[in-house]
């Protein structure tokens, strides 16, 4: 049996992808997309009625950025747990437990991304999605337990297990506060 080498999409059809999704996010859900300067160590940052996308990103990582606040958008108008959630400061004692709702809380993010996706159109990333959600997964996993912020590309791998879209419930966006003030990466 020969191996099959997962084809990384490129930079111009992540930025058609991007220009598809940014209009649809500030269109159909009246959610505005900023695109400026966001404080180191942030490249992306939300607060509930508006995304924020560094201007010094990739158009693969604005792509990610926009569509993965997006979801973390729609969970904190949702849940004021999601909103403790999205600020989780790293904590090396903290409990599996723990981990797991954040676990849970990042690919629900993932999943709403992916349905994000399908609403605008863009159904030949899915595969990129599932990767780039275990990718920062893996990032934030190991940054929750130590502190420590390692390269993000070194948690990429290709083919991870695909994640499956859910319905977009309805949600009103309101302006909470700015996750910059928190943690979450």
């Amino acid at each position: 049996m020969s191996e099959s080498k997962v084809e990384h999409p490129s930079e111009e059809r992540f930025r058609a992808a991007f220009n598809l999704i940014e209009p649809w996010v500030e269109q159909r859900y009246g959610i505005p997309i900023r695109i400026s300067d966001v404080p180191d160590p942030f490249t992306g940052d939300l607060d509930g009625a508006e995304i924020k996308v560094d201007h010094d990103v990739t158009a693969e990582d604005a792509l990610f950025i926009i569509a993965h606040l997006f979801g973390h958008t729609v969970q904190w108008n949702l849940s004021e747990r999601g909103r403790t959630l999205g600020v989780q400061a790293p904590d090396p004692g903290i409990s599996e437990e723990r981990l797991a709702e954040l676990y849970d809380y990042e690919k629900e993010a993932a999943q709403l991304s992916l349905a994000l996706f399908h609403e605008a159109g863009v159904h030949d990333l899915d595969q990129w999605v599932s990767d780039y959600f275990h990718c920062d997964w893996g990032y934030l996993a190991h940054y929750y337990r130590t502190g420590e912020k390692r390269p993000f590309r070194s948690f990429w791998v290709d083919g991870t297990d695909p994640i499956e879209a859910i319905e977009i419930p309805e949600f009103h966006p309101t302006c909470w506060r700015a996750r910059s003030g928190g943690i979450v990466l």
